[in-house]
C-alpha cells in the first residue's frame, strides 16, 4: 500500500499529502487494493475445502469497506444490531452473516431473525432460550452454533485474549455436548455448527490449531449423536506486523494448515478475519502542531489524539509513524502526543522517528483495524474523516464530523 516516490509518501498511486491538504487532519485513509488482496489471500489459501469467509465488522465498519468486501463475495461476522444494519446498508447478504457476541438483546435477536441471518454463535443456555422464544414468534427454525471455550492460551494481549476459562466468552468445551443435547429438544433451533474464537493479534497460529483440534473432536462426537453439525466456525485472530520486525503469519501458510485439517473432515470451515484484512490497508494522517522539550524529554504534539486512535493508550500497542515527506533533518527520540487532556493521550512513547517540524504531516501506519471504530468524541472532539483510495483515485467515504454534529439529538 505505502511507498515513497520522490521523497513523498503514496498510498497506491495517490500522494497522501494531497489528501491531507484537501480533507484536513486527522483523517483515516484506506487502500481498496490492499483490502481486496488480503481478502483474496484467504479465498486462495482455502481453495479446495468448503469454506466461508465472514469479515469481522467490528474491525472496520465503514460502509464503503463493507460494500467492497461484499462485492468480493465476503460474508460477515457481526456482534450487534448496529453492525447488522450496516451490513444490510452496504449490500451484504444476511444469509451469509453470522451473529456473535456475549450480550445479544431481544430486539437485536428479533432483527437478526427477521432479516434471515445465517446463524447465531451462542454463548449461554439463557441466550439459546431467548432465541428459541423469538424464533417461535416468527414461526422460523433458526440455525445456531455454540461458542465453546477450549481453554487455550492465545499468547496475546490479555484484553484481546478470549479462550481461557476465566474469560466471559463461550461455554466450557467439556460441558458443550450436554448443552447441545438439551438444545436439540427446542423445536425452533437447529444445531448447525460449533464456534470458537480464542483471541486476536495472534502471531503464531499454533494456539489456533490446538483450539481447532479440540473443536473438531467435539463436532465429530455431536455428529455421532445425530445432530446436524455442518460447519466449524474458528473465528478470526490472525495477527499483523505492527513493527517491521514482527513475525507476522502468512495467510497462505495458515490456509495450508487449515486445508490439511479439513480435507475429508465433512465440515465446512467458517473464518472471521478482520484485522488481517484491513489493518495493513489503513493509515491515520496527522499534522505536527508543536515541538516541546521538558526536563530533557522531547514531545511532538500532533492533531490526532487518543479519541481518534485509542490502541496505543488502551493496549500499549505499537504503530509505526512515518513522514509524508522525507526530510534531511535526521531522527529524534520523542513522545508523540495529542491535544486530549490526559497523560494517557499518546500515539508513541520514546520513539526514534523522523525529526518532524511543526506543520509537517505524518502517517500512523497499520491503522485500518480498530481505529475509527473505537474513536470517540472525548473532549468534544469531532471524529476524523475517512477516505478510500482506489488506484489513482480517492474519495471521502465519511465526512469529518462537525461541531453541530457533536450536539445532534441534544437539548440545552
Amino acid at each position: 500500500m505505502l511507498s515513497y516516490q520522490d521523497r513523498s509518501l503514496y498510498a497506491d498511486s495517490v500522494p497522501l499529502a494531497d489528501i491531507a491538504r484537501k480533507v484536513g487532519t486527522p483523517a483515516y485513509v484506506y487502500s481498496a487494493a490492499t483490502i481486496r488482496a488480503n481478502y483474496r489471500a484467504y479465498a486462495d489459501a482455502l481453495d479446495g475445502v468448503p469454506h466461508q469467509i465472514c469479515f469481522a465488522v467490528k474491525a472496520n465498519s465503514n460502509l464503503a469497506v463493507l460494500r467492497l468486501l461484499a462485492r468480493e463475495g465476503s460474508g460477515f461476522d457481526i456482534v450487534s444490531g448496529g453492525e447488522l444494519h450496516r451490513v444490510l446498508a452496504a449490500g451484504g447478504d444476511p444469509a451469509r452473516t453470522v451473529y456473535s457476541g456475549v450480550g445479544k438483546t431481544a430486539d437485536e435477536i428479533d432483527m437478526a431473525i427477521a432479516n434471515g441471518i445465517q446463524s447465531f454463535n451462542c454463548e449461554s443456555e439463557a441466550e439459546l432460550g431467548l432465541i428459541e422464544a423469538i424464533a417461535a414468534r416468527h414461526s422460523k427454525r433458526v440455525a445456531f452454533s455454540l461458542r465453546v471455550n477450549p481453554d487455550v492460551d492465545a499468547a496475546t494481549h490479555p484484553y484481546i485474549s478470549t479462550g481461557l476459562r476465566e474469560h466471559k466468552f463461550g461455554i466450557d468445551i467439556g460441558e458443550a455436548r450436554d448443552v447441545y443435547r438439551r438444545a436439540a429438544a427446542l423445536p425452533h433451533l437447529e444445531a448447525a455448527g460449533v464456534s470458537c474464537h480464542i483471541g486476536s493479534q495472534i502471531l503464531d497460529p499454533t494456539p489456533l490449531m490446538e483450539a481447532l483440534d479440540k473443536v473438531l473432536d467435539l463436532a465429530r462426537h455431536l455428529a455421532a449423536d445425530g445432530l446436524p453439525i455442518r460447519h466449524i466456525d474458528l473465528g478470526g485472530g490472525l495477527g499483523v506486523a505492527y513493527r517491521p520486525e514482527d513475525p507476522a503469519p502468512a495467510i497462505s501458510a495458515y490456509g495450508q494448515r487449515l486445508r490439511e485439517r479439513f480435507a475429508g473432515a465433512g465440515f465446512e470451515l467458517i473464518l472471521e478475519p478482520g484485522r488481517s484484512i484491513v489493518a495493513p490497508a489503513g493509515v491515520l494522517l496527522t499534522r505536527v502542531l508543536y515541538r516541546k522539550r521538558s526536563y530533557g524529554k522531547e514531545f511532538m504534539v500532533v492533531d490526532a489524539a487518543m479519541n481518534d486512535l485509542i490502541r496505543p493508550s488502551l493496549y500499549q500497542s505499537h504503530h509505526e509513524i512515518i513522514p509524508l515527506r522525507r526530510s534531511d533533518r535526521g531522527t529524534v527520540v520523542a513522545d508523540v502526543v495529542g491535544p486530549v487532556c490526559e497523560s494517557g493521550d499518546f500515539l508513541a512513547r520514546g520513539r526514534e522517528m523522523d525529526n518532524a517540524a511543526p506543520g509537517d504531516l505524518l502517517a500512523v501506519c497499520t491503522a485500518g483495524a480498530y481505529g475509527f471504530v473505537l474513536a470517540s468524541n472525548y473532549n468534544a472532539r469531532p471524529r476524523p474523516a475517512e477516505v478510500l483510495v482506489e488506484d489513482d483515485r480517492w474519495r471521502i467515504v465519511r465526512e469529518r464530523e462537525t461541531y453541530a454534529g457533536l450536539m445532534r439529538g441534544e437539548e440545552p
